[in-house]
């Protein structure tokens, strides 16, 4: 379908649907420049649960439209591909984590908010890479705690908070991929550069970061910073909305070890949304985001105490 004929649909369906279009900033180009709000897991939670719309079109990936769920039962959420899941998500399934709580039975539990309905319900709190600092502060120092289920953010907090934690071996296959051998060369090509890092890298990028930090956190430091040449260890999509607001800044996505088109990390789960699929979604109203009443009670418990700690 012609892309105009797309982007004048849509417009029209979210009116006649009173539907909000949330994106995050790992989405394509042209879904970020349709949507209402882009942000990260954090912003988008919080928006979710702000906004007045009857329909929340959640272009992301599962568990975050099933967070928007959590926080807004009586709304219609909907994905515009039910395969745009998350290899960090997927990785913890209920079960296996079930068994793995039940070993440490006097830990409070700590996840990423980057995990499953099932997972956040058997979850004391839940955390984003902006504000997990602050939430294992909140826990008293003698309280045994679990983190999951990105290791790489729990060995960097760790270092961060000088706290013990069980870690749950997870990672993320986007903040996984880069190569510190290209990174370091395109450094030595770009000496004045600063790197930013997600701190769902692997402990080798943090280590060489200028700064790292949340996708938000990232955005704020290159736009405040006055440097002007970033390497930007994160997943490319965040180069598009900032490339608008720094346009007089150099913008470098850190290079893959893969050799792909764009020379850098992108999350393929993420970009399986397309324009299409969103409108046919909205169209169609489906697939539709549906949690038991329950679960979604007892996920919404440690959602609850982070946005409260945030």
């Amino acid at each position: 379908m012609d892309k105009n004929f797309l982007v004048q649909e849509i417009l029209r369906l979210k009116q006649e649907k009173n539907a909000v279009i949330l994106a995050h900033y790992y989405q394509n180009e042209d879904i970020q420049d349709i949507a209402d709000f882009i942000g990260d897991s954090l912003e988008l939670s919080k928006k979710a649960q702000t906004t007045t719309a009857d329909i929340i079109v959640f272009a992301g990936v599962h568990f975050m439209a099933e967070t928007a769920k959590i926080l807004n039962p009586n709304k219609k959420v909907i994905l515009p591909d039910w395969e745009a899941g998350c290899s960090l998500a997927d990785g913890c399934g209920p079960e296996d984590f079930k068994a793995f709580k039940n070993q440490y039975p006097d830990h409070v539990v700590v996840t990423y908010i980057n995990c499953s309905a099932e997972i956040k319900a058997m979850s004391d709190f839940v955390c984003t890479s902006s504000n997990a600092k602050k939430i294992i502060a909140s826990i008293p120092s003698d309280q045994k705690i679990i983190f999951a289920p990105d290791q790489n953010l729990g060995n960097y907090l760790q270092k961060e908070t000088k706290r013990e934690l069980v870690l749950w071996k997870g990672s993320c296959v986007v903040h996984e991929a880069f190569s510190l051998d290209k990174l370091l060369e395109i450094y030595l090509k770009n000496p004045t550069a600063k790197i930013a890092a997600h701190p769902e890298s692997e402990s080798h990028i943090l280590k060489i970061a200028h700064y790292i930090g949340s996708t938000s956190g990232i955005i704020n430091f290159i736009k405040t910073d006055p440097t002007t040449v970033f390497i930007v260890a994160t997943e490319a999509g965040i180069l598009h909305e900032l490339s608008k607001a720094v346009p007089e800044k150099t913008l470098i996505p850190a290079p893959s070890t893969e050799d792909n088109t764009c020379a850098c990390s992108e999350c393929a789960f993420m970009k399986v949304n397309t324009l299409q699929k969103l409108y046919w979604c909205l169209k169609n109203e489906s697939p539709e985001i549906q949690i038991k009443e329950d679960l979604r009670i007892d996920a919404l418990k440690p959602i609850e105490k982070m946005l409260a700690l945030s």
